[in-house]
């Protein structure tokens, strides 16, 4: 199949009219985006938008021979000009399937939200899925029959869709997953790059055409993953945001419940709402059993919550333990954990925490705390394939 993105952006674009974020002022010239719509060999056409016609023209394609127009919005949006020649834009009722004179055969999928998704099979049986704005296919099973060739679907409005869909083996390694209708809720150049392929996607510009089979770059998504910062840097939200396209993960908190303290009941009841539901949640320091076993995505957080337990463990606190013993066993204790992180065939996102950049600590039990957290951080971090330090929100790669 031959399929052309005359459009990628959400249904008003981006920029968006007359928005003054930071988002739209950067959608300029080669970044902005029209409404997404999909030419298909030609002949289908999934979404007709504003300067469709012109858009074809653009990308060297003509809407001459198109046969067929599908809307999939829940609504006919803006009002919109009929190029001469083109049929009238319809929609199938969900599960019907129809065929074109072009052979291609085409199946309504019913979302979880209001709008209607497209299968579409050429007749050498490639197969893509297309759907609408911030939807997802309802009632996938665990049998799906195969993965299709190409989806291309709201990745980053949608991304829990994703994963059920990686989990019904509608998406499999070979799917090439093509991000459409973004918005300006999600960064825009590089950092867009970095964040879809960590969900193992990718953006194309406006007028792209690709093939079905056609060899591209695969998104490269880092087994192993340490993200770091300082306090309310953002460091937890990049590291869910890593792992939000996985069919399943489990977050393992080291930092545990605490009795009569309700601000840090507060903080943990904020980390689980935010986290998909379909995640597990372990409350462990035992790490290393966890990186030995096979399983699921594990996102550790945090690092500095570890080290805080296992220095009260081994009486870490206290100088003359220290002195006798302690730094020994912590030494022994953080060389456990890193040998199993090089071990490990999990895919792994941990989370730390910056604490030596700031004010020297007052006490010397503070100073030791610091001191060791920036050697396991370091040493966690030669483990790893990729490292972000988050600074006021904004992920900086350090490496990978």
């Amino acid at each position: 199949m031959e399929l052309t993105l005359l459009g990628t952006g959400a249904p008003l674009g981006l920029p968006r009219p007359d928005c003054p974020c930071a988002v739209c002022a950067l959608s300029r010239g080669p970044r902005a985006r029209a409404a997404t719509a999909l030419l298909v060999d030609g002949a289908l056409l999934l979404d007709l938008t504003p300067g469709a016609a012109l858009a074809a023209a653009r990308s060297g394609h003509s809407l001459v021979g198109v046969r067929q127009v599908l809307l999939t919005h829940p609504h006919d949006g803006p009002a919109v000009e009929l190029p001469a020649g083109l049929p009238t834009a319809g929609r199938v009722p969900d599960g019907r399937e129809l065929t074109l004179i072009s052979g291609h055969r085409v199946r309504a999928v019913a979302m979880d939200s209001p709008g209607t998704g497209y299968e579409v099979t050429s007749a050498d049986g490639e197969r893509l899925l297309y759907l609408p704005p911030g939807g997802a296919p309802a009632g996938l099973g665990d049998d799906h029959r195969e993965p299709y060739d190409v989806v291309v679907a709201d990745v980053t409005g949608r991304p829990d869709g994703l994963a059920r869909m990686r989990a019904s083996g509608a998406v499999g390694p070979a799917t090439d997953v093509i991000a459409a209708h973004l918005d300006h809720d999600v960064p825009t150049g590089a950092e867009l790059d970095r964040r879809l392929a960590a969900a193992g996607a990718r953006a194309v510009p406006d007028g792209a055409t690709l093939y079905t089979g056609e060899y591209h770059e695969v998104p490269d998504v880092p087994r192993r993953t340490l993200v770091t910062g300082g306090a309310r840097s953002g460091k937890s939200v990049e590291a869910e945001r890593r792992l939000e396209t996985f069919p399943e993960v489990l977050y393992v908190a080291t930092g545990g419940t605490r009795e009569g303290d309700p601000e840090w009941a507060q903080r943990v009841g904020l980390h689980r709402e935010r986290r998909p539901g379909s995640w597990r949640t372990a409350e462990t320091c035992d790490l290393v059993p966890l990186l030995a076993e096979d399983g699921p995505a594990l996102l550790v957080d945090c690092l500095s919550l570890w080290l805080t337990h296992v220095m009260d463990e081994v009486g870490a606190w206290d100088d003359e333990a220290w002195a006798d013993g302690g730094e020994k066993a912590l030494r022994e204790r953080t060389a456990e954990l890193v040998a199993a992180v090089r071990a490990t065939r999990r895919t792994v996102v941990a989370v730390t925490n910056e604490v030596g950049s700031g004010v020297v600590p007052a006490t010397a039990a503070g100073r030791r705390f610091r001191d060791e957290l920036g050697r396991l951080n370091a040493s966690f971090a030669d483990e790893c394939e990729q490292v972000v330090l988050v600074v006021a929100g904004r992920p900086l790669v350090l490496r990978g």
